[in-house]
């Protein structure tokens, strides 16, 4: 039996993994700090945000890898 394939399809599927987890983590700290304590939403917000923007950025950067090393 002989297995034919890449491993790129495999190794960005765990990098989006990832992003998901990390995106999933990054808001419900955010949605924990707003609801014990909503006066803090405006400086949670952007630091949400950009926890936001590292974690997908960390996710394409495995599109990219994963288009580069196939």
């Amino acid at each position: 039996m002989e297995i034919s394939g890449s491993l790129n399809a495999i190794g960005y599927g765990l990098s989006a993994i990832g992003g998901a987890i990390g995106v999933g983590l990054v808001f419900y700290a955010y949605i924990t700090g707003v609801a014990r304590q909503p006066e803090a939403q405006r400086v949670l917000q952007p630091i949400a945000f950009l926890g936001l923007a590292f974690t997908e950025a960390l996710a394409i950067l495995g599109l990219v890898l994963a288009f580069i090393l196939g």
